[in-house]
């Protein structure tokens, strides 16, 4: 799951509140609420919040596994030289 717990983090250290995102910078109240509920939202969003914040992703987001990654393919399919050494060993 991504999570956004860094972002307000990050906007109080750099004294930037949701009311300057949205009057000075122009930032979509939907796009904050969505990034509260820790919501899908675009790299474009995430790449304007890095700029305006003047700070690298991880200082927005960060990812933290949960049950909702189950439905996800299992990592090891992703390591095919895995795969070849146990096909030759059976």
């Amino acid at each position: 799951m991504i999570i956004y717990e860094p972002l307000w983090k990050t906007m109080k250290d750099r004294k930037v509140s949701q009311y300057r995102l949205i009057k000075y910078y122009g930032f979509s109240s939907g796009q904050l609420n969505r990034l509260k509920n820790n919501q899908y939202v675009s790299t474009h969003t995430i790449g304007v919040l890095c700029t305006i914040l003047d700070c690298s992703v991880e200082d927005i987001m960060e990812f933290r596994m949960d049950n909702s990654e189950l439905a996800f393919p299992n990592p090891d399919m992703y390591r095919p030289e895995e795969k070849l050494s146990d096909a030759k060993d059976a």
